[in-house]
């Protein structure tokens, strides 16, 4: 018989004591998020912060910083507070990086942890995108400098997905209880339109137009070589590659539209045979029941038959968009369409599979120790106990550990699905615009109206628009 690694009395203790200091800690609790969806669908950006910051305290704890500064820091962004909204994303990004190099140090030894009780190191998407709007943020204070350098990390952070994976499951092949081997998958998430798009506007402000020519190559190449992320057509570019001359400007108008992706958990159940794991899925059908999918046979040496427990794993999960055509008018001029630049919610689902493999198989390690320790532990514990006590203690006993174990949800709620994008050429001066939201079937769902926009030559005009629905 495989035996237990630990003191399967002391991983019974550690469950309880997990328990005890509360629930909250062993799962993902949204509930400061109710009602949000309706403010952001209205543009009531303020309210939403208000929600945020009235239940601070006790929905973000210290290990869910960085969910908060994301949090926060997004809402800040879409209000219009740019300065507010860099000081909580450099927060987040400070945190995210911190949190991330103490989980490449502690993975060996957290194997029994449930996820939740970790420090939230970020998903990859609000880690490379959280760059992007801080850019944004520049761009709107008038700091092309300070844009530039997110722009940098953008690039940065896209390269080295593989990589700080590969980190990662170095450090859980240390550890002695590993049965498998841990690897990450491949990132097939090479290069970020919206990070080049950012990049070709800074350097086509600074009339670098060999440089410009490259972001474009890249954007294209990236096209090419990433049709999971990019399943659309690719913007034509045409006006932005066309060089102007003063009174002549340049409008770009950015829409965003959307929300990113909502993690949720899939059940799994264990069985065992002589050496072997059989890992079967669990679904809800249209009446709210449990229907088991799928079978994986994974080899487990040492472990033997009639053993049967619980697990959770986190997926992401996209949130449709009502948006489905986006248009912008300048003063009362034919209307003209967007064109999609950057499927955020396809980029949140690629760069999360790259650490599901490592997610998954810690996840089952983790269930098979404490599920033998408990096994292990129910039997000491009943030795000497009636049979109706000893009944008791074993259902205790297998509450406890399915407590314990509950898939780790935490995501930021605030960044958008979708990126569309239009350059219209003007004569310098000041115009109203308007960027209409349209459904599938055509019906207006918002329309961002804006007066007074000041449109100069010679220098980079950005307007940025959204509907979070």
């Amino acid at each position: 018989m495989m035996q237990p690694k630990y003191n399967p009395v002391h991983i019974l203790l550690f469950s309880a004591l997990l328990f005890l200091t509360g629930c909250a800690s062993l799962r993902t609790d949204k509930r400061q998020y109710a009602g949000v969806d309706n403010m952001l669908a209205k543009g009531d950006y303020a309210k939403a912060i208000q929600q945020i910051e009235a239940v601070k305290e006790k929905a973000y704890t210290f290990k869910d910083r960085a969910v908060y500064y994301l949090d926060i820091g997004m809402l800040h962004h879409w209000s219009g507070d740019y300065e507010k909204s860099n000081e909580a994303l450099e927060e987040a990004e400070r945190a995210i990086e911190e949190n991330f190099t103490k989980s490449i140090s502690r993975s060996a030894s957290s194997m029994l942890m449930n996820d939740n009780i970790l420090a939230y190191a970020g998903e990859d998407y609000e880690d490379i995108y959280l760059n992007a709007f801080k850019a944004l943020n520049y761009l709107a204070l008038g700091q092309n400098d300070a844009a530039f350098v997110e722009v940098r990390r953008i690039n940065n952070k896209v390269a080295l997905l593989e990589s700080k994976y590969a980190k990662v499951a170095d450090k859980l092949n240390e550890a002695e209880e590993t049965q498998e081997t841990f690897a990450p998958s491949k990132s097939r998430f090479q290069d970020s339109a919206l990070g080049r798009y950012l990049s070709l506007l800074l350097y086509r402000n600074e009339n670098k137009w060999d440089d410009v020519r490259i972001d474009l190559e890249k954007i294209a190449r990236g096209w090419k070589l990433q049709p999971e992320i990019y399943p659309f057509a690719k913007p034509s570019f045409s006006d932005e590659k066309e060089r102007l001359r003063p009174p002549k400007a340049r409008l770009n108008v950015m829409a965003f539209s959307g929300q990113a992706p909502d993690k949720k958990a899939r059940t799994f159940y264990i069985h065992t045979e002589e050496g072997i794991i059989v890992l079967a899925g669990s679904s809800e059908n249209y009446l709210g029941k449990q229907n088991l999918s799928g079978l994986n046979v994974i080899p487990w040496p040492g472990i033997n038959e009639g053993y049967h427990f619980k697990l959770q794993l986190p997926y992401m999960e996209k949130r449709p968009s009502k948006a489905g055509r986006i248009e912008v008018a300048v003063n009362g001029r034919p209307a003209e369409k967007l064109e999609s630049l950057e499927s955020l919610e396809n980029a949140a689902v690629e760069t999360f599979s790259i650490q599901m493999p490592l997610i998954y198989l810690k996840t089952i390690t983790r269930a098979v120790l404490k599920g033998l320790a408990s096994e292990k532990a129910k039997q000491d514990m009943t030795a000497n106990m009636d049979s109706g006590m000893a009944f008791f203690t074993r259902i205790a006993a297998d509450l406890l550990i399915d407590t314990t174990e509950n898939a780790d949800l935490r995501v930021s709620r605030f960044f958008p699905a979708e990126a569309a994008i239009r350059e219209i050429h003007l004569d310098e001066g000041v115009y109203d615009i308007t960027v209409n939201y349209y459904s599938t079937s055509g019906s207006l769902l918002y329309s961002d109206k804006r007066t007074g926009v000041s449109v100069v030559a010679d220098h980079l005009n950005v307007l940025e628009s959204a509907y979070l629905n």
